[in-house]
């Protein structure tokens, strides 16, 4: 039996605002979350 649960990552503040930027530069939450491995509700809190 494997456990897939994924380990915590940490993110500093300028990655968070690095993703954020990308987002509203016009990159679709759903490439963001497909190239940097997010749970869309991480991407969304980040947004908010």
């Amino acid at each position: 039996m494997s456990n897939n649960k994924r380990e915590r990552r940490n993110f500093t503040e300028g990655f968070k605002e690095q993703i954020v930027q990308l987002y509203l530069n016009g990159k679709s939450k759903a490439d963001i979350r497909k190239e940097y491995d997010l749970y869309p509700s991480t991407l969304d809190k980040w947004i908010k």
